[in-house]
C-alpha cells in the first residue's frame, strides 16, 4: 500500500462545489498539508500533472467527466498511479461503490462526511 512519506502531504481536491473545495482545501493547509483544488475533472487532470498530488479526493458527481472517469485518466498518469484516489461523494448506493473501486479509488466516503474521518484517512497514509 502507497504510504505518504513527505511532512507535507500534497492533496488536490476535486469537486463541482467551489465552496466545499475551497473548504476542504483551508482544512487541509491549516492541518499542514500542501493543497491544490480543481473544479471539473479536466480541470483535475491538468492540475494533477502540474501539482503531482499523493492524495486526491473526488467528488462523484460533476457535469461533462465524472469522478470516476477522472480517476480513471488519473490512474494512466505516471504521478496518478501512485496517487490515493479518495471518492468523497453524496452516492452511497452499491453500484456507484463498485464503480468506484473498477476507477481505481481506495476509499470511498459518504457525505457528508465528519472532518476527523477525512482527516484520519489521511493521517492513516502518512504512516
Amino acid at each position: 500500500m502507497f504510504s505518504l512519506q513527505q511532512a507535507t502531504p500534497r492533496i488536490l481536491i476535486v469537486d463541482d462545489n467551489v465552496d466545499a473545495a475551497d473548504t476542504l482545501a483551508m482544512l487541509f493547509s491549516v492541518s499542514g498539508c500542501e493543497a491544490a483544488v480543481a473544479y471539473s475533472g479536466i480541470e483535475a487532470l491538468v492540475q494533477g500533472d502540474v501539482f503531482r498530488p499523493q492524495v486526491v479526493f473526488l467528488d462523484i458527481g460533476m457535469p461533462v467527466m465524472d469522478g470516476c472517469e477522472t480517476a480513471r485518466r488519473m490512474r494512466e498518469r505516471s504521478w496518478g498511479s501512485q496517487a490515493v484516489l479518495v471518492a468523497l461523494t453524496a452516492w452511497s448506493d452499491e453500484p456507484t461503490r463498485r464503480r468506484v473501486v473498477q476507477a481505481g479509488m481506495v476509499h470511498h466516503l459518504v457525505k457528508p462526511v465528519p472532518i476527523e474521518r477525512v482527516l484520519d484517512v489521511v493521517a492513516g497514509l502518512k504512516g
